[in-house]
């Protein structure tokens, strides 16, 4: 992919549709918290049930590491909505019903098939700290966040 972004790059601002309906850019953020921005498969799936429910269980870790979580899939907005409601997520869930910001960033599929799983930390100032990409170890990504975090409360 001609736009894979990397450690160091400045995050691309993008817009989206939340759970909610209501549209979140990434701009709406920077300057104000650091920023866990994961992509996801697919809302109501085994790994990332887990995935979700682990941030939902760090995210008060994460609010108080001054970041907030923000997960993007290609699912519609009710379809996200459920799946807060379902699993009491307290984050933004974000729908890029397109793959528009999955192609801007871009994150690959696994096998050319599943959407690909990756997170990206980028701290207040809008630039990417840390990448992390793997489809079968989705709590892995919050171990990841909260130590690339604890680095950004250090400095």
């Amino acid at each position: 992919m001609a736009n894979k972004i990397r450690v160091g790059d400045e995050a691309p601002d993008f817009t989206l549709k939340s759970a909610s309906g209501q549209k979140i850019s990434l701009s709406d953020y920077i300057g104000e918290k650091n920023i866990v921005l994961y992509f996801y498969p697919k809302d109501n799936t085994p790994g990332c049930i887990k995935e979700a429910c682990a941030f939902r269980d760090n995210y008060e870790v994460f609010k108080e590491m001054g970041a907030e979580v923000i997960g993007v899939s290609s699912d519609s907005p009710e379809t996200h909505q459920e799946f807060v409601k379902k699993k009491n997520l307290p984050f933004i869930l974000l729908s890029d019903e397109t793959n528009k910001v999955r192609k801007l960033f871009g994150v690959k599929s696994t096998l050319g098939l599943i959407a690909g799983r990756v997170t990206y930390i980028i701290d207040k100032k809008g630039f990417v700290r840390h990448i992390f990409s793997s489809q079968f170890q989705p709590t892995k990504h919050i171990d990841e966040a909260k130590i690339v975090l604890k680095k950004l409360q250090d400095k």
